[in-house]
């Protein structure tokens, strides 16, 4: 047999396993919490090499589906929006490096949180608001420490996607937080300019508290397009 084609038969096999185990995971057969069979069983039950086990135990992993560390046996995980966010991230990850991939992706996000600032200006309980001012009190705190800053700032925006109660969104939050954060970790620290994007969280807040949906969402969308131009100051290939 070739190596070409003991590759490809490799491949298949691998598929083919996957497939399985992930029928039997969104069925229930296989439950949340629970270990996958080991790797000598699930060689002597479906009559694979470990090669094979071990390439679909990782794509499941990639998937969200089990959890995978070493030397221990992967555990399934419920499958839910997490996972099935996680699941597209190394889709997005290749997309983010072609033309323009990182412009797309944050055009989303302006377009997400600008709807976000709205339903908060008419819909933010007390509960929110609250949560909305101590976020903003700790960004403002860590104006002279980028890397705390840099916490506090995607904290301070993840609250705008809990008013809603809807739990796609914060999945989503911490998707472009994972996948635009290589970006972002590599800008300059500079304090003036953690000055600035604290003093327009505070316009976000301000605008909200004052229940101005329209305030809300220009406030939302001069901040992030003042961001996006930060980026393209640091990165001249977007």
């Amino acid at each position: 047999m070739t190596d070409a084609k003991h590759h490809d038969n490799q491949a298949r096999a691998a598929d083919n396993l996957i497939s399985v185990f992930e029928h039997q995971i969104l069925d229930g057969t296989l439950q949340d919490g629970e270990p996958l069979p080991t790797e000598r069983e699930i060689v002597q039950t479906y009559g694979v090499s470990r090669t094979v086990v071990r390439e679909a135990v990782l794509a499941l992993s990639n998937k969200g589906l089990v959890d995978a560390r070493p030397r221990f046996r992967p555990v399934v995980r419920k499958p839910g929006y997490d996972a099935a966010i996680q699941a597209v991230g190394s889709i997005v990850m290749r997309l983010l490096t072609v033309p323009g991939g990182v412009r797309n992706l944050f055009d989303l996000r302006i377009m997400m949180e600008v709807a976000l600032a709205r339903e908060a200006a008419l819909h933010a309980d007390r509960d929110h608001i609250a949560d909305l001012k101590s976020a903003l009190e700790a960004n403002e705190a860590a104006i002279q420490d980028s890397h705390l800053f840099f916490e506090t700032d995607t904290a301070f925006h993840g609250v705008l996607y809990d008013v809603p109660s809807n739990p796609v969104l914060p999945s989503i939050h911490q998707a472009y937080t994972d996948w635009l954060s290589n970006h972002w970790k590599q800008m300059p620290r500079q304090p003036d300019r953690n000055i600035k994007n604290a003093r327009a969280h505070r316009a976000i807040f301000e605008a909200i508290l004052l229940r101005d949906p329209d305030a809300a969402e220009a406030a939302v969308r001069a901040h992030l397009d003042a961001a996006w131009t930060q980026v393209r100051e640091t990165f001249n290939d977007l």
